[in-house]
């Protein structure tokens, strides 16, 4: 097959030599050097589309998004099908990152999505929202001490956090992150729907509603799910971490996990790691099911503005002031 003149090749020994060495040494973080291998690799070999996806995968994994649209349209003019290649899935990212909306409805078109308003100039020149792909999970800081939670997917790169983060992964509720591609992990539920896990890129767009943490009083599960309706309805979020995280070890996080997520009931197994009243940091499950064992102190996640958080758990308590109680609240992130 010949492209732009060229006939299409095998690589040579020498640029898999190159690009073997290069991602042994993105293995082990040192991107430097992986990119004067890669580079190499690109000057051997120019007309390969593979040369210039994998330099795209190294500029996106050191979060230099100029170079990894570079590299990645180059990889995509190179290519000889028309749709469903990862090279376009890797220019939609780094478009996304840019905020380059022509680039990245262009990106995912080609990939084979369908973008809403792809028909309308103006509509085009925006961002490509109104893709309806649902919920996720997302893999907040993948490479320490990760924390998998919930969200909605904006497009195929950007996740809104609707869970409310633990203070250890300095995320908070609401804001929206970028992420990769290619699932790491999955979460099914006994309803039959499963759910992708993806690892967090980069913060895309802060939150400014702060996180908070503080001990409840509540007798009963309904005077729990009842701060929760509060905070919603005032457009905020409240969380019982008590009975929504629990703690995985990384092998269990990043395979295929039962959740509740989308069903309403608890999924107990083996790879659970924590203990009633006893919240892990790796990951995020909805309200526990009817039947299980009641502890009335609640560790609470609290996703509101400083003025607002205090009349929240006032007016909770007002409601029932026999059945709750709150104290020792405190601003975590």
């Amino acid at each position: 097959m010949r492209i732009f003149g060229k006939v299409r090749h095998r690589p040579s020994a020498s640029w898999r030599q190159a690009t073997d060495r290069a991602f042994t040494l993105i293995g082990d973080g040192r991107y430097e050097d992986a990119g004067a291998l890669l580079t190499r690799a690109a000057d051997l070999e120019p007309w390969l589309s593979e040369s210039w996806f994998n330099l795209a995968l190294l500029h996106k994994f050191r979060h230099d998004w100029e170079q990894a649209r570079a590299a990645g349209l180059r990889a995509v003019a190179l290519l000889d099908r028309d749709t469903g290649a990862p090279d376009w899935w890797n220019v939609g990212i780094a478009a996304t990152a840019l905020q380059d909306w022509p680039l990245a409805r262009r990106s995912w078109q080609a990939y084979g999505l369908r973008v809403p308003g792809e028909a309308q100039t103006a509509a085009a020149a925006g961002e490509p929202t109104g893709m309806q792909l649902g919920s996720a999970a997302v893999r907040l800081s993948p490479e320490g001490e990760a924390e998998v939670v919930w969200g909605s997917r904006i497009d195929p790169a950007r996740l809104e956090i609707q869970s409310i983060p633990l203070p250890s992964s300095g995320r908070r509720w609401g804001e929206v992150v970028l992420h990769d591609g290619v699932p790491h992990g999955e979460r099914t539920t006994a309803a039959g729907p499963s759910y992708p896990v993806f690892d967090e890129i980069e913060l895309w767009a802060p939150s400014p509603v702060p996180t908070w943490v503080v001990l409840l009083e509540a007798a009963s599960e309904s005077d729990r799910d009842a701060l929760e309706r509060l905070a919603a309805e005032a457009g905020f979020a409240a969380e019982d971490w008590s009975s929504s995280v629990r703690l995985l070890c990384r092998s269990c996080s990043e395979s295929r996990m039962p959740s509740d997520e989308g069903d309403g009931s608890l999924h107990l197994d083996p790879h659970d790691h924590s203990s009633p009243g006893h919240p892990g940091p790796l990951g995020h499950m909805t309200a526990g099911g009817p039947g299980d064992l009641w502890i009335p102190e609640r560790e609470c996640g609290l996703a509101a503005p400083g003025g607002l958080v205090r009349g929240l758990l006032d007016g909770w308590v007002a409601d029932s002031p026999e059945t709750r109680e709150w104290r020792d609240l405190e601003e975590v992130c």
